[in-house]
């Protein structure tokens, strides 16, 4: 194992360097697997899946950050005016009201992410918690008459703000915490039909990897000889969907637990936000043949639907995956 680099090499920016070195910083890992269990252990049910987004498509908790940053930030520009005191205390409040909800949704995406992210995402959610405690303090400052010293405590919680957007923003984007890793397969993929291999290769019931234009491809076939086909990283972290399991009709990924549905690739349950991209299949001389199924289709509405095959001479057998599976 080799030791971490304690140099900035030349031309790295000091601020990058700083934050590549706390991905990889493993000091506060006995907390993330405590803070981790304990997250995952709430009892939010469905409601799982709401702070999760799945309902949007993609993570609510970025949507859910802009009342609190708002709020705080407006009040700061109040706090530049005399005499806008009262009004600035009330932004202050509604960003505290704010922040609860926004946490937990942070939270609940946070306990799903790889270890790197999650020690980015736990400098993330010091740094806010600080800024929480600032705002309260002059919150209180305010109620009390103590202008001055609100306003202090107010411009100190937007530094702190800062600097948990500047985290939050490595996190995203640098780290791709909450990106869609399914989304690049369409512009990938060729148009046509590609062959994958003999009916045989395909045990009924077996998840089994195979790959199109270097594009790992999943592919499950029915007891009943329906092939179906997604591609084969979770669109969540990219998991393995190939070593997941197989059940009612659907595959949840061995990492995170995101199932979706075999016949359309819909993401059934999360973490995962976006559905997977699903194949249409045919078999054409004992040989499985797949094609991209484009989106704009609907197929995700689970309907059955059986398609022709064309040209000349051997016609060739082509399925799809039927209907609703949950």
């Amino acid at each position: 194992m080799s030791a971490m680099p304690r140099r900035r090499p030349m031309g790295q920016n000091r601020v990058l360097w700083l934050l590549d070195r706390l991905e990889r910083e493993p000091g506060a890992d006995a907390v993330i697997d405590l803070l981790r269990r304990g997250v995952r252990a709430l009892p939010l049910g469905r409601g799982r899946d709401l702070l999760h987004g799945r309902w949007l498509g993609h993570p609510v908790h970025p949507l859910m950050v802009q009342v609190p940053i708002g709020s705080w930030l407006s009040a700061a520009v109040l706090d530049l005016r005399p005499g806008r005191s009262r009004e600035s205390g009330v932004l202050v409040g509604v960003g505290l009201a704010a922040a609860a909800p926004t946490a937990l949704a942070g939270w609940v995406d946070w306990a799903d992410l790889h270890r790197q992210q999650q020690r980015v995402g736990l400098a993330h959610a010091l740094s806010n918690l600080t800024a929480v405690g600032l705002y309260a303090a002059s919150l209180t400052c305010r109620v009390k008459g103590r202008e001055t010293a609100g306003r202090a405590y107010g411009f100190l919680g937007l530094t702190a703000v800062g600097l948990g957007g500047m985290l939050g923003g490595h996190l995203a984007y640098r780290q791709a915490s909450g990106a869609n890793h399914a989304e690049e397969v369409p512009h990938v993929v060729t148009e046509g039909w590609h062959r994958i291999g003999t009916v045989d290769e395909f045990p009924a019931g077996q998840p089994v990897r195979r790959s199109v234009d270097d594009v790992p491809v999943l592919v499950v076939r029915e007891p009943g000889g329906v092939i179906h086909a997604l591609a084969e990283r979770c669109s969540h972290l990219a998991g393995p969907l190939s070593e997941g399991t197989v059940a009612d009709g659907c595959i949840q990924c061995p990492w995170h637990g995101s199932v979706f549905r075999l016949a359309d690739g819909w993401n059934v349950r999360g973490p995962a936000t976006a559905p997977q991209p699903a194949f249409e299949t045919r078999i054409t001389d004992g040989h499985v043949e797949v094609r991209l199924r484009h989106q704009d289709e609907g197929e995700h509405e689970g309907k059955d639907r059986e398609l022709v095959g064309q040209g000349s001479g051997t016609r060739p057998e082509v399925t799809r995956g039927h209907g609703d599976s949950d």
